[in-house]
């Protein structure tokens, strides 16, 4: 299993707007291409209460790659997120790393 951490930084005043689109239209999507998330966090106490992490869990880079790529060109995806951002961009940047779990991690 690999798991993806994406750190979505957002625009300053937009975290409700992103959050929402979350829970209410990309989850929707990532389930009709299969892709399983492994959870979601905001930040109580850190650098930026601006910051969504996100881990995504794939059981290769391979599956990643595909189903990754069809959500990004699926229609329904494309026409919904410009919807959201009619004023203004969510986010102004994110950081995505691949992870492995350790033979010890409670988490395989």
């Amino acid at each position: 299993m690999i798991y993806e951490l994406r750190i979505y930084h957002a625009m300053p005043g937009k975290m409700p707007d992103l959050l929402k689109r979350f829970d209410t239209i990309t989850l929707g999507i990532w389930e009709r291409h299969g892709i399983r998330q492994a959870g979601f966090w905001t930040v109580l106490v850190g650098e930026s209460n601006q910051d969504l992490y996100y881990l995504l869990a794939w059981d290769s880079m391979a599956e990643r790659e595909t189903k990754w790529n069809a959500f990004q060109a699926d229609p329904e995806w494309l026409s919904k997120r410009a919807e959201t951002e009619k004023n203004g961009a969510l986010i102004s940047g994110y950081a995505n790393s691949f992870l492995q779990p350790t033979k010890f991690s409670s988490v395989q």
